[in-house]
Parts: C-alpha cells; sequence; structure tokens
C-alpha cells in the first residue's frame, strides 16, 4: 500500500537544491537567482540600517532634551503691578518648590532666573540666554554635570558662570578666561535706564550634546542672576523632573494643582511635540518607501522563477509521470524561491547589524573620504549620527522580507504545478 509523502519532504528539498544550483547551460538560473539574492540583501540592509538611524537620532535628541531641560516647567499666570504692567515672576517660589517636590513622580524642583544677554570675550561678541540656577541644581543636571567634554570645576560654579561649549568657542575662551555680560535692562538711573556689565570668570564648559543649547546657553548662580536681572527675592519659574518623561501628561496635571491656582505648566512635549510628530511622519514614510523597495527585490525572484519553469518543463512533466502530485511540484518550485529570499534576508539582517553597531567608524570613514563636513551639527541639532538596534525593528524586517518573498512565489509555483505532462514531454 502506497504512503503519502509529507509535505515539504527531503526528496521534495533536494530536488530544489539541485534546480538552484544548476547553471544556465543545463536549464537553470543561476544569474537570476544571484541578482534575486542580492536585491533583497540589500534591501533588508537599507531597511534596517534606516530603522536604526531612525530610532537612534530620535533616542539621542529626545535624551538630549531631557538631559539638559525641565520636563516640566511652572510659571505664574501673571499679576498686574501698580504700574499696570503684567508680572510673571514667582514671590514664593520656595513654597512652589516644596508643594510641587511633594507630588509622587517627581524628582528634582529647581527655581530659575532667566535672561537674553550679549556676552563679549576677547573683541568678540555672541547672544546667550543666562539661566541663574543652584548650584546644587545644576549638579543634578546630567546633560550638563555628566558631559563627557566637560571641561573645569563644577566645584567652583558659585566663583564665576559656566558656558556651553559652543560659546566657548564662538568666543575663543577657556576655563579661567574672563568674560562679560551685557545686560539692556540694568541699572535705573535720572536719565533712563543704563545698561548692566558684569564680568565673570568662566570656571565650566559642558557640552550637552545639543548644538542650540551649548552655542545660546549659560549659567550663573542663582543669587548673582537674582541681582544681575533685578529679580531679588523672586524666581522666573520652576525646572521640574519627574522619573517617567515620556509619559509626562497625567503628572503635569498633578503638579500644576499642587502649584496652586494661578500656575501654569509646560511639558517638554509641548515644546518638542511638533518636531517628535514630524519625525514619526518622516518614519512612516521611510518605511512605506523602503517596504516597496522589499518588494521590488522579491519580485526578481518571480522572474526567476518563470524562466526556470519555462526551462524545467520537461523535468516537470517527468516528475509528474513518475508519480509526483500537484502539491510535491508546487513545493519545489516555492523552495527555489523561499531559500532566496531566507538567504537574502539573513544576509540583509547581518550587515543591517553590522552596519548599526559599527556606525561610528563607517561614518568617520565617509567623513574623511569626503573631506570633512558630511554632518553639520548646525542643521542637524546633534554631533554625530546615531544609531539604536531594536529588535523590534530587525523582526519587522525580517517579517516583511520573508513575508513577501513567500508570497511572491506562490504564483510561479502553482503554474509549474499545473503544467500538463503531455504538453510538457510532446517535443522530447
Amino acid at each position: 500500500m502506497s504512503r503519502t509523502p509529507p509535505p515539504f519532504a527531503r526528496f521534495e528539498w533536494m530536488i530544489a537544491w539541485r534546480y538552484l544550483r544548476a547553471r544556465r547551460a543545463e536549464g537553470g538560473v543561476s544569474a537570476m537567482t544571484w541578482i534575486s539574492l542580492i536585491g533583497i540583501t540589500l534591501a533588508v540592509f537599507a531597511l534596517i540600517a534606516t530603522l536604526a538611524v531612525r530610532s537612534g537620532f530620535r533616542a539621542e535628541f529626545v535624551n538630549t532634551i531631557l538631559g539638559a531641560n525641565a520636563h516640566v516647567t511652572v510659571y505664574s499666570a501673571g499679576q498686574v503691578d501698580e504700574q499696570g504692567r503684567v508680572s510673571r515672576t514667582i514671590a514664593d517660589y520656595g513654597d512652589w518648590a516644596e508643594r510641587v517636590a511633594a507630588v509622587p513622580g517627581v524628582t528634582r524642583v529647581a527655581p530659575l532666573v532667566k535672561g537674553q544677554v550679549m556676552i563679549t570675550a576677547q573683541g568678540r561678541n555672541a547672544g546667550v540666554e543666562v539661566f541663574g540656577i543652584q548650584a546644587d541644581d545644576l549638579k543634578s543636571l546630567p546633560g550638563i554635570a555628566g558631559s563627557d567634554e566637560a571641561q573645569g570645576d563644577l566645584g567652583r560654579f558659585d566663583e564665576g558662570i559656566a558656558i556651553g561649549t559652543g560659546v566657548a568657542r564662538e568666543l575663543g575662551v577657556r576655563v579661567g578666561d574672563r568674560i562679560r555680560l551685557i545686560s539692556p535692562d540694568g541699572v535705573k538711573t535720572a536719565f533712563g535706564t543704563s545698561p548692566r556689565i558684569n564680568a565673570y570668570e568662566v570656571v565650566y564648559i559642558f557640552s550637552a550634546g545639543r548644538y542650540d543649547i551649548d552655542r545660546t546657553r549659560a549659567y550663573l548662580p542663582f543669587a548673582e542672576a537674582q541681582s544681575y536681572f533685578n529679580r531679588e527675592g523672586v524666581a522666573d519659574e520652576l525646572e521640574v523632573m519627574v522619573q517617567d518623561p515620556e509619559n509626562v501628561e497625567p503628572i503635569a496635571l498633578a503638579i500644576q494643582r499642587a502649584a496652586g491656582g494661578d500656575a501654569l505648566v509646560w511639558t517638554w512635549r509641548d515644546a518638542s511635540g511638533g518636531f517628535l510628530r514630524a519625525l514619526d511622519v518622516e518614519d512612516n514614510v521611510m518605511f512605506v518607501i523602503l517596504s516597496i523597495l522589499v518588494l521590488i527585490a522579491t519580485m526578481n525572484i518571480v522572474s526567476g522563477l518563470v524562466m526556470l519553469v519555462k526551462n524545467k518543463g520537461s523535468d516537470i512533466g517527468i516528475l509528474r509521470t513518475i508519480g509526483l502530485s500537484e502539491g510535491s511540484v508546487m513545493r519545489v518550485f516555492f523552495l527555489c524561491g523561499a531559500l532566496t529570499g531566507l538567504v537574502g534576508t539573513l544576509m540583509g539582517v547581518i550587515l543591517g547589524c553590522l552596519f548599526a553597531i559599527y556606525i561610528d567608524p563607517i561614518f568617520s570613514f565617509v567623513n574623511y573620504v569626503m573631506g570633512g563636513g558630511v554632518w553639520d551639527p548646525s542643521i542637524r541639532g546633534i554631533y554625530n549620527l546615531p544609531a539604536e538596534l531594536r529588535a523590534g525593528d530587525v523582526l519587522s524586517a525580517v517579517a516583511l522580507s520573508l513575508g513577501l518573498s513567500f508570497l511572491v512565489t506562490i504564483f510561479p509555483a502553482r503554474r509549474a504545478a499545473r503544467l500538463n505532462p503531455v504538453e510538457a514531454l510532446r517535443y522530447e
């Protein structure tokens, strides 16, 4: 009694492997197979590399925001003074800070004084935003105190000023040099308001990882900033850090209620949400475009299998004559296409992962070959091209490539299975 062989039996794998190895003179299409293999490899590599760079860029952008900026900013809705001017300063900032610090999930609260001034040294000028902050609060900022490229001693912060690397480069100053701050809102005299000019020693130079921060930010001791900006006894806002900044909206409402009725809040998502949404849209569009690229690469499998079925018509007739079912023939040619997609996907995953892991030396080599200036931080905001390899991105690329490879293989495999053995052997 004959027994029907199980699907994807050993002989089906053997026949498919022989067809893939066959030379063109023997009726095979090895050249087309290699083209399909290379196309899928490059498409999967491009997809994984793009997803890794996309994830890395977003992670680096968010980390630099959260490392040097408030997760939630608390400020006053404003009060009208005797002269009819609206003042948004916080007089009882100590009480506000104490109430906000008691909110579950809040890790740090720091009062700030902020102002825009012109900074000058050695005949060079630059516009900067000065943050007045207490020394202990500044030391708890990871993007500032934890800077790998920092210079100087943050322990001497109360004795001078801390500036970004971009500001230092613009002015040509180093740690120990003295710079002058010029504020137009200075001393009030009988003849009007005269600019306030104070000199400070540069005690610390930081790099927050973001070009716009390093180029436009400086830190002064809190008490000194209060005096310099005429904010004696008040603060401009509270800088709040939370445990889960990615889920900042719920805690922002609790912070606003804790601060009081005239308090307003502004989260980091409010400040950078538009850019992050643009990144998400760009990510989705790039994924669709690269998915089409993978589809085009897998279509080469169809061309190769159609040619293989045509060249192996007599072989199909013989196989059907000796007892192979339509299902066995279909599985043989399905394996031919699926193996090409499987090997191409595997090679593409390997290349894509290697690219993400060794992106720094690769980018350095490209920058050297192009003569430098490939990555402009003033345009892109961060200093290098980041990449973050995520298992979800790799699995998405693998699923897309294998799914398309298996799907497009079905049509030529069914065509081979339905080939009439009599017609195939008529002229043999």
